[in-house]
């Protein structure tokens, strides 16, 4: 099981932009793929990126290609979401889970840090 922290949240204007940081605790952090996820409030969560357990791809969700990046730092066992031009339809908690390799699920979740952008 990996324990995973979040953290990097905060309020921001809309068309500002945050850095979100997500620490693992596992020392076998390359063993997994890692994804960023979001729930506002009375909404089902959804998936906003996620990336290979090398880097070496990266997927993101339509509505934040070009806007949103995932990258990871395998010798830091961080994954990091770097958000620019955030909009206010985007405040939400955001959670980062881990998915061991050749697994179809992520199995392990953190807390949340809460996003909140404001108009």
């Amino acid at each position: 099981q990996v324990q995973l922290v979040e953290s990097g949240g905060g309020l921001v204007q809309a068309g500002g932009s945050l850095r979100l940081s997500c620490a693992a605790s596992t020392d076998t952090f390359s063993n997994y793929a890692m994804g960023w996820f979001r729930q506002a409030p009375g909404k089902e969560r959804e998936f906003v990126a996620a990336i290979t357990w090398n880097g070496g791809t990266t997927y993101n969700a339509d509505s934040e290609k070009g806007r949103f990046t995932i990258s990871r730092d395998n010798s830091k066992k961080t994954v990091y979401l770097q958000m620019n031009s955030l909009k206010p339809e985007e405040t939400a908690v955001y959670y980062c889970a881990a998915r061991i390799v050749l697994s179809r699920e992520y199995s392990d979740w953190g807390q949340g840090t809460q996003v909140t952008v404001s108009s």
